[in-house]
């Protein structure tokens, strides 16, 4: 599940009010000055001088040490409120690691503990990284931001052939290309590759092009993917030349199986009924590695956090150029307004969230959640040379956006305001009943209507989006099987009602039980079959072949 940061939700989101008067003050001191008199003596000393906005004062040295003070505390109290099997918190602060700590276990019921050496899987933090390996290749003058990424992939096509033409690398990952959120991912689920994904998008229906924010997983890859051909790399070797090997970040990889060979590593955990958890799955990302596939332990994080703070300098040597990577930290599209009149809306960057805080401090951040488990958040803020990293191996329920907050609100106020665990995780409930299936297949009715003999729907559906679907009847059951050729998943078919099955739905966007809607032709066999949960933008139904 692509989850949005803690900054869209946090006291300290973007401000447009803030945004707004930013251009409005820059477009008064303009006029000002074109009006100002030629010589200061003939000027009217009755006026009073400019008016100078207020700057907030930074965090002291002992603010610092107070929130470093607290830190333990603040992680330990939400991983025993929550259950969490484990965390690993680094904090930067003027160039310096002062805070590295690994807490709980990498996987529950054996003995390896976390350290700052494990590596997580880091899901949308992935997205930083991307951008900090495209920024370094605009540096270089191998791209730039608005040049199109059919310029340099001839395979990318999205559904409008003006958008195919000139959506640029800068609209990709700054998700307005106008792909709806969730575009690909069932196709990810299913374990279609890369090539085939990013091939279908051009399936999927598009909103309006540069006027419209959609968090594409997807639409943020072929952005990548796009810069990766204009070098002539593929995006995971790209990586490691352009970003991991300079930077010294050794843990670092796009390649999910290098993420398996460590055995520091920290195993995922889904988050059961029962509120306990369990290490059940593996979560490869490789088709989406720009947007989700990276891995790396906390101590190569935090280098990467002191490369943003740093400009694109590390340790002395200039990995990415600092006007390169500027760009990434901007404010580039705004994902919606304000959810009341009292609130502030943010922004996104390239693969960045850009907000502000209450004392107008700029905090740039991000947090990666795989709901079969994995949840991290990255902040920095630019001004006060801070920053903090958090990686856990649970699922996401706002502990890793929680503790970044926890941590600044210390550093802010000399202790913690607002019961963040609580917050945000009542936020993270929200986003999950959201996702819930409109139709509650469990809730069986009490006389259903008979079903068909099974072989009526037997068959091969076709669909050009998610390809053949194969239903068998078999004993007396039916099933179905669709995915890719050679690997597909079977999916069992239990009677819900009339020519209606419900089927148990797999992957990083399961929801619990979907139907499957059969519809019977003349001849008493079925002719087509949607399946409503893989039907999200109408691309759900299967016609019999």
């Amino acid at each position: 599940m692509p989850v949005q940061p803690a900054s869209n939700f946090k006291r300290s989101s973007g401000s447009v009010r803030r945004w707004a008067f930013a251009l409005l003050w820059g477009a008064s001191l303009a006029l000002a000055l074109s009006l100002a008199p030629a010589h200061a003596e003939d000027a009217d000393k009755s006026l009073l001088k400019a008016p100078v906005s207020p700057v907030p004062p930074l965090f002291t040295e002992e603010a610092i040490g107070t929130a470093k003070a607290a830190l333990d505390g603040i992680v330990e109290r939400a991983m025993t409120r929550t259950g969490l099997p484990g965390a690993a918190v680094g904090i930067v602060y003027k160039d310096k690691v002062i805070y590295a700590k690994g807490f709980g276990l990498r996987e529950l019921g054996k003995s390896g503990k976390i350290d700052p050496g494990t590596v997580f899987l880091l899901a949308s933090v992935s997205k930083p990284i991307a951008s900090t390996i495209v920024a370094k290749l605009a540096g270089d003058g191998t791209v730039k931001w608005n040049d199109t990424a059919k310029s340099y992939n001839s395979a990318f096509a999205l559904n409008d052939p003006y958008v195919t033409e000139n959506a640029t690398i800068a609209d990709l990952m700054s998700h307005r290309s106008g792909l709806r959120t969730g575009s690909g991912d069932l196709l990810e689920d299913l374990g279609f590759d890369r090539t085939y994904i990013l091939s279908h998008l051009d399936q999927q229906p598009l909103d309006p092009f540069r006027s419209t924010y959609h968090y594409s997983n997807f639409g943020y890859t072929a952005g990548g993917i796009a810069a990766a051909v204009a070098a002539g790399e593929t995006w995971e070797n790209l990586a490691d030349e352009a970003l991991f090997k300079p930077a010294g970040m050794t843990t670092a990889s796009y390649r999910h199986a290098d993420y398996l060979a460590h055995d520091d590593r920290a195993h995922i955990h889904a988050r059961l009924p029962d509120g306990t958890w369990a290490a059940k799955y593996d979560r490869n990302a490789d088709a989406e590695a720009p947007a989700g596939g990276a891995s790396a332990s906390l101590n190569d994080m935090l280098r990467f956090t002191r490369l943003q703070l740093g400009g694109g300098t590390l340790d002395g040597k200039e990995i990415v150029k600092a006007e390169a990577l500027a760009a990434p930290h901007e404010p580039q599209m705004i994902p919606g307004p304000p959810r009341s009149p009292a609130a502030r809306a943010g922004f996104y960057g390239f693969g960045w969230n850009v907000s502000y805080d209450d004392e107008g401090r700029v905090r740039i951040g991000h947090s990666g959640a795989f709901n079969l488990g994995a949840a991290t958040n990255v902040t920095f803020m630019p001004g006060e040379d801070l920053g903090i990293v958090v990686l856990t191996n649970g699922r996401p329920i706002g502990v890793a956006e929680a503790i970044g907050a926890a941590f600044l609100d210390v550093a802010q106020n000399g202790r913690e305001t607002v019961d963040w665990v609580g917050f945000l995780g009542a936020v993270f409930e929200q986003m999950d009943a959201g996702e819930a299936p409109e139709v509650d297949y469990t809730d069986v009715p009490a006389s259903p209507k008979p079903a068909q003999d099974l072989a009526a729907y037997a068959g091969r559906y076709g669909n050009s989006y998610y390809g053949p679907l194969d239903v068998a009847a078999d004993g007396g059951k039916l099933s179905m099987s669709m995915g890719p050729q050679g690997a597909p998943t079977t999916f069992a078919l239990t009677h819900f009602d009339g020519d209606t099955f419900s089927f148990e739905t797999i992957g990083e966007n399961a929801n619990g039980l979907a139907g499957a809607i059969f519809t019977l032709g003349e001849d008493g066999r079925a002719m087509k079959v949607v399946l409503d949960y893989y039907d999200r933008t109408g691309l759900g139904t299967f016609v019999r072949e």
